[in-house]
């Protein structure tokens, strides 16, 4: 094993084959695999089998599982389009916030690999150049500091909606199917009178729809964002 990053190390040089590779076409069939049964599904061994060829011949071109996942990761950042270079960091920053939510909805294993330490795949730098450049603050630390506040609530919206559909997927129950099924047992507890909030919260909430709960939240991160950095938050402003 090489202490190259994979995308400094070239590809094998073609030959004929009957059953032809390349990064690319791994990459692929790994992606296919995880987004019908989940990381899980996704080993050397499964891949080849998908692409035809034998393990072995993976190998020239990805050396662990880890690359292949830091290569799958890579290839779903190609698919988030940057916002438009005259957005304003408000608008740009709402843009990426949903267009990481949609790949996620598309690939939902992607949000258990975001997190931790960035991808350093071409995609990836492309990503945070692209995000970094849309927040317009003086200060590269404040740049900083709101992409990681707003990537904090986008990674955590995001794997709490993607949670509640895979265990609708394995239970057979929808949201709202699950709570009817616990509602007695919620209306004693609420009947106790040691939960107002939460009594307020089930029998007056507005309750939205996964993707206006998603937007809402985000509002109120990037208007606290905004408190600091609104021209009447500067000294002298």
């Amino acid at each position: 094993m090489t202490n190259e990053l994979v995308w400094d190390r070239p590809e094998p040089p073609s030959r004929p084959s009957p059953t032809p590779l390349s990064r690319e076409l791994i990459v692929r069939a790994a992606i296919t695999l995880a987004d019908g049964g989940g990381l899980d599904e996704v080993s050397l061994r499964k891949v080849a089998a998908a692409l035809n060829a034998g393990p072995m011949r993976l190998y020239g071109y990805i050396e662990t599982k880890d690359e292949l996942l830091d290569l799958m990761v890579d290839e779903v950042y190609g698919e988030i389009t940057p916002p438009d270079p005259s957005a304003d960091w408000r608008t740009g920053l709402r843009h990426i916030a949903h267009e990481i939510r949609d790949a996620a909805k598309r690939h939902e294993w992607l949000i258990d690999l975001l997190g931790g330490r960035p991808n350093r795949g071409p995609n990836s730098l492309a990503f945070m150049e692209s995000t970094l450049g849309t927040v317009g603050f003086e200060s590269i630390d404040d740049v900083m500091s709101a992409v990681a506040a707003v990537m904090a609530y986008v990674y955590g919206a995001v794997r709490n909606e993607i949670t509640e559909i895979r265990a609708e997927r394995s239970t057979g129950l929808t949201e709202e199917q699950w709570q009817r099924a616990s509602g007695p047992y919620i209306e004693r507890m609420l009947a106790t009178g040691r939960y107002p909030t939460l009594a307020r919260f089930i029998y007056e909430g507005g309750h939205p729809d996964p993707a206006q709960r998603f937007d809402s939240g985000l509002t109120y991160v990037l208007d606290g964002i905004a408190t600091r950095h609104s021209p009447a938050s500067k000294p002298g402003g």
